[in-house]
């Protein structure tokens, strides 16, 4: 068929149409680049917000010298250019429905509204050592008080001995309600969240086991589970903190991961500011079963406290019985494949919310953690039963956790919970120099 007739049919087919009909072929792709026919789209699709509006002469003139120029644009710049500007309308959509915050948790209150409305979802790509990738899209995804659990299984893994990293990615439809179309090929905008090695994933921190599989923890926040059997992949599992996730999953791009806003102290005179008044709110679940939901307030410490580079923050104190509680229901991690599925003991995803005085998040996670006997006494009640250890450790801050379990009521009690915060990260929030 000649060019001039399909240019013609192609003019009548709308932007999705027109993208997945550069698909077909070579030829398919030149003629859908066509500067004329995507003008013509840009325009109605950017114009039409405006009509309940006179345009001025001044606008009648840059759209003319608009429709004038296409000739001496390189084929698909205006296709170009109407990707761009539904990528920047979305972006701006998106910071607008996420601008409420919840003054008790600091974070905004819409997050779960977002994820739904903009069809955002996530995606690994796993990165062979010779160059090949595979690019996998989330199969079960679990939406939590203040994080999400995404989870990744099938029966076509790669051979884990031939991959070299694996690339966690936020994915947004580039139009807004395209994300209803079940197509597979639609197209998509990668922002690139975090990056992990995974040429010695064996050789990293174990955090659990069944007689099934064993369990890996990478940072930040990735859960990899392998068959014992095979040592090869059998689910990956991402607890993703809603702190900053939307931004984290959609402003980035495919190699460079979104770079948070630098931060203003807020400047004070106390002689201990940027120590007191905080509030932590910790979360322990698995499968949407939440083990503890605990809300702390009016935390704060000393400068006396400051050892190591960090600053200790007493949650619960062993000393005091009225703090100790109670997890819910038999603690575990619960897994799950096309083909199998299991619970791992100890084992559980921790959420942690830490907000300053002024009520912003000063410190959030989310990260599997499992519980061990300590490698060293416990000061705490020990007499009680058997006690267990819980830790989690990044740059910012260290959590540790004391549990005893009470062998009469089959339960486990944390009876010591402190933070340790990063003083650099206190200084560096605060404008202080302790």
């Amino acid at each position: 068929m000649p060019s001039e007739i399909l240019l013609k049919i192609f003019s009548y087919l709308d932007a999705v149409s027109l993208l997945c009909t550069g698909c077909v072929s070579r030829r398919f792709y030149h003629l859908a680049n066509d500067n004329f026919i995507w003008i013509r789209i840009y325009s109605t699709a950017f114009s039409s917000t405006r009509s309940n509006w006179k345009v001025n002469s001044v606008e009648k003139i840059a759209i003319s010298m608009s429709f004038l120029s296409v000739q001496d644009k390189e084929a698909g710049y205006w296709k170009k250019e109407y990707i761009t500007k539904q990528i920047a309308s979305v972006k701006a959509a998106l910071a607008d429905i996420l601008k409420p915050v919840n003054p008790y948790t600091g974070l905004p209150v819409k997050t779960k509204e977002a994820l739904r409305i903009f069809g955002l979802g996530w995606a690994i790509i796993l990165k062979e050592k010779s160059g090949k990738e595979y690019i996998m899209e989330h199969v079960d995804l679990s939406i939590n008080d203040t994080s999400v659990t995404v989870t990744w299984y099938g029966k076509n893994w790669p051979c884990l001995a031939s991959l070299s990293t694996l690339d966690l990615c936020g994915v947004t439809p580039v139009f807004m309600d395209w994300y209803k179309t079940p197509t597979k090929h639609r197209l998509r905008w990668h922002s690139l969240i975090a990056k992990y090695n995974l040429s010695h994933l064996t050789e990293s921190t174990m955090i659990g086991c069944d007689r099934l599989i064993r369990i890996f923890c990478l940072h930040p926040g990735l859960l990899v589970g392998l068959w014992k059997k095979e040592e090869e992949l059998a689910f990956v599992m991402a607890n993703l903190h809603f702190h900053h996730l939307v931004e984290r999953s959609t402003l980035g791009s495919a190699t460079i991961p979104y770079e948070l806003p630098p931060h203003s102290p807020f400047l004070d005179d106390s002689p201990e500011y940027g120590l007191h008044g905080y509030q932590l709110h910790v979360d322990l679940h698995s499968g949407g079963v939440f083990y503890l939901c605990g809300t702390f307030r009016n935390l704060f410490t000393k400068k006396g406290n400051i050892e190591n580079g960090h600053v200790k923050l007493i949650v619960i104190n062993f000393k005091n019985n009225r703090e100790h509680l109670p997890l819910i229901g038999k603690v575990g991690l619960s897994w799950k494949t096309d083909i199998f599925d299991g619970c791992i003991k100890s084992c559980s995803m921790m959420d942690v919310t830490l907000l300053d005085e002024h009520g912003k998040p000063f410190w959030c996670f989310s990260s599997p953690v499992c519980m061990r006997l300590p490698a060293t006494p416990s000061d705490g009640p020990s007499f009680l039963g058997q006690t267990y250890s819980m830790d989690y450790v990044d740059a910012e801050g260290r959590v540790h956790v004391e549990l005893v379990w009470i062998r009469e009521t089959e339960e486990y009690f944390i009876v010591n919970l402190v933070l340790y915060l990063s003083v650099a990260k206190i200084n560096h929030w605060f404008g202080t120099e302790y």
